[in-house]
């Protein structure tokens, strides 16, 4: 076994690590994850595991997703591309069919560097006619649910919902005349009733397995574990509803757009009004409060509950003495709006939506319980990951975008640049970069690319909340912003 030392020095002097010597990945999934962690400092999370992964590493404070959208997000965790690079926007998109022979990271890694890689659970998008990309990984995934009801009256007595026929392929041109499943449901159930609890259970099996193979056949892993909680609908078992007052918890405070945002940047309806009891055609500042604290407490206890199975699986590579020479990412694939600006879910460019966890753990490299504010995004992982394990840096045949973080790891206050890159497309595309202090967006009308384009410009240290529209307030900010989005 590799000794976090050695790691250190065969980094420093970018030494080739043999087959014996490269360290095992980890890499864990969470959907619709922002850090409402206690971690990130959020006093209402109950999230002790991954407070704990934590302080065992390095925590990236200023961390983006490409797009707030579940299929772009991980298509370009895979492929190192913005969606910009790779035309890859939609949740039905194909990657084969777009980029075929794509190099994936875990295909890198296995090209590379002789990792066995797998998929538990929710990797890839699979769902809205996506299929995902099962040729990335060594053996067959491994799939459970991403919508799923144990309550019949969740379901109006067991009927096929909405959701539940989009994420399994099923009746895709009939979603209209299908039943809205329930917004949450919290049953007295054990926590393998879910499938984030089954596919806990599965990574600690092969992690097991994994352990056995690398003793008698010198072979790493690179195991990637995805969770679906807490994607809607909240369902959870009821001890994790249990930790949380719905009466202490944050209700939104502002629940408006900001002031001069351009229409096309705002959002109303969309994911949320897929479920019952959310009405259909009201906008989410208009919800009664009731419905506002049962989403939210929800969306609360959802998160405390896929924070156990998370810690499952760490307590099993601690047990296996896996955690000396495994590296370990908790990546969300994009954020989550709970009422702010009146909006719910995701798909849009604000904070809210676009912000993620990340947390990496690279065991002698990165200070334990150590910070950053690197603006980076999701798009860097593929050659950070494939920089720590020795291997050589992706280079396609699909565009890279991201840059290696490594040195960010090895000290917090290193840049590798002063900003990273994230979009949304609607009618007008949406292409915006986030520094240490601001978010500059630029609607451009896809269509007629010549048109004059709608601008937003953020202040995020003076504003986090993201409530005033500063792009004709700030000309000398938005001169130098708008040539680094050029």
């Amino acid at each position: 076994m590799i000794r976090p030392s050695l790691l250190i020095a065969l980094l420093a002097a970018c030494t080739p690590l043999s087959a014996a010597e490269k360290p095992n990945v980890l890499l864990i999934l969470v959907d619709d994850l922002k850090p409402a962690l206690g971690c990130y400092g959020d006093p209402h999370a109950k999230t002790p595991n991954l407070d704990a992964l934590a302080s065992r590493g390095m925590r990236f404070d200023l961390a983006y997703c490409n797009q707030a959208v579940c299929a772009p997000s991980r298509f370009h965790l895979m492929l190192g591309s913005h969606s910009t690079s790779s035309g890859l926007f939609g949740l039905g998109d194909q990657l084969r069919k777009k980029w075929p022979d794509a190099v994936t990271l875990p295909q890198h890694f296995a090209k590379h560097g002789g990792y066995r890689t797998e998929s538990i659970g929710k990797v890839f998008h699979v769902g809205h006619g996506n299929e995902g990309d099962p040729s990335s990984f060594t053996v067959p995934p491994f799939k459970d649910k991403v919508i799923e009801y144990l309550d019949p009256a969740s379901t109006r007595g067991g009927q096929l919902t909405r959701e539940e026929a989009l994420f399994t392929n099923q009746r895709l041109n009939e979603i209209p005349s299908l039943p809205r499943g329930a917004a949450w449901e919290s049953p007295e159930v054990p926590d393998e009733a879910y499938a984030d609890g089954r596919v806990a259970n599965e990574a600690v099996k092969r992690l097991g397995e994994a352990k056995l193979r690398r003793e008698k056949e010198g072979t790493p892993f690179f195991l990637a574990v995805g969770f679906v909680r807490p994607h809607l609908p909240f369902s959870a078992p009821k001890k994790y509803w249990d930790l949380h007052d719905p009466g202490t918890l944050p209700l939104p405070e502002r629940e408006t757009p900001p002031v001069g945002a351009p229409p096309v940047a705002n959002k109303i309806g969309g994911e949320i009004a897929a479920y019952d009891p959310v009405p259909v055609k009201t906008p989410g500042k208009e919800f009664p409060e009731n419905l506002k604290r049962n989403l939210i407490h929800g969306y609360y206890a959802s998160t405390s509950y896929v924070d156990a199975q998370i810690g499952k699986v760490l307590a099993a590579l601690d047990d296996l003495g896996l955690d000396e020479n495994t590296l370990v990412v908790l990546w969300g694939d994009h954020g989550f709006h709970l009422g702010d600006h009146g909006m719910w879910t995701k798909h849009t460019n604000y904070e809210q939506a676009t912000r993620i966890p990340l947390i990496v753990v690279a065991p002698g490299l990165t200070t334990a319980g150590s910070s950053t504010r690197q603006p980076c995004g999701t798009v860097d992982l593929f050659p950070t990951l494939a920089e720590l394990a020795g291997l050589p840096a992706p280079t396609g045949p699909q565009p890279i975008d991201g840059l290696s973080l490594v040195p960010v790891l090895r000290d917090p206050e290193a840049r590798v640049r002063d900003h990273t890159f994230h979009c949304f497309p609607k009618a007008k595309l949406g292409r915006a970069i986030r520094t240490e202090r601001y978010r500059l967006v630029e609607w451009r009308e896809q269509e007629k690319p010549d048109a004059p384009p709608a601008w937003e410009l953020y202040d995020l240290i003076e504003d986090p909340d993201e409530t005033r529209n500063l792009a004709g307030e700030r000309p000398e900010v938005m001169a130098e912003l708008r040539e680094k989005l050029s």
